[in-house]
């Protein structure tokens, strides 16, 4: 199924075809978002594991293989290639956004230095590629990425990452309210289940962002 009619929503369902997307590499970011060691990391007991481990073999056999060869594409095709992580200023985690302060699976508590909050190695950044840090879920949100992509004249932005149902969503939608156009690479994404992932990919697809896979972007690259 094409990009143009895949994951519509209730309120799409009967939208015509959005047309041809073109990305000018130059007008372009690929945003990679929390794909972070901590995610990977197993969990406390034989059951979380067992609950989660369709998690884990989305990210280690599609999301972080799918990323990797995305961003090698944008880089040579001159399209920056942007990182943002979770993680806290001080150790004690005291400037943390209160989204990520309550108990729960949110409740993170990520320093900066340490190495449970450093970007996966297959996906980390090469040369002197952005890194925002961030204590909020939205990329946008008490990071100065709203000012780089302004000042570098980026109007598209590709996004890829976890999780689609959280930071990626409020990510796009931030990104979106900025008025800057957006592609969600679908299998550059996950959430903890495929339904949630797949939920919420309808929820923010033609009103957010386009849905797309990772061959269709490639092909919406102009030149």
């Amino acid at each position: 199924m094409s990009w143009k009619t895949a994951y519509r929503s209730f309120y799409y369902e009967t939208a015509p075809e959005p047309e041809d997307i073109v990305l000018p590499p130059d007008e372009t970011a690929l945003l990679v978002i929390d794909i972070q060691n901590t995610y990977l990391e197993p969990k406390d007991s034989p059951e979380e594991n067992t609950r989660w481990q369709p998690f884990f073999d989305r990210m280690n056999d599609i999301v972080i293989p799918n990323t990797r060869a995305l961003q090698d594409w944008a880089r040579g095709k001159g399209i920056e290639v942007i990182h943002a992580r979770i993680a806290c200023l001080k150790e004690d985690g005291r400037d943390r956004s209160l989204s990520q302060k309550k108990p729960g699976f949110n409740y993170l508590l990520l320093p900066k230095d340490r190495e449970d909050s450093q970007i996966v190695s297959a996906v980390a950044p090469e040369a002197d590629e952005i890194v925002v840090t961030k204590t909020t879920d939205s990329a946008l949100t008490g990071t100065n990425l709203r000012m780089i992509l302004h000042n570098m004249g980026i109007k598209n932005v590709i996004v890829a990452g976890i999780f689609t149902d959280q930071c990626i969503s409020s990510s796009v939608r931030s990104l979106a309210d900025e008025s800057f156009n957006v592609v969600l690479v679908e299998d550059c994404c996950a959430a903890a289940t495929d339904a949630l992932h797949r939920h919420e990919l309808e929820v923010i697809n033609m009103i957010y962002c386009h849905v797309a896979s990772s061959a269709e972007v490639k092909g919406f690259a102009a030149g």
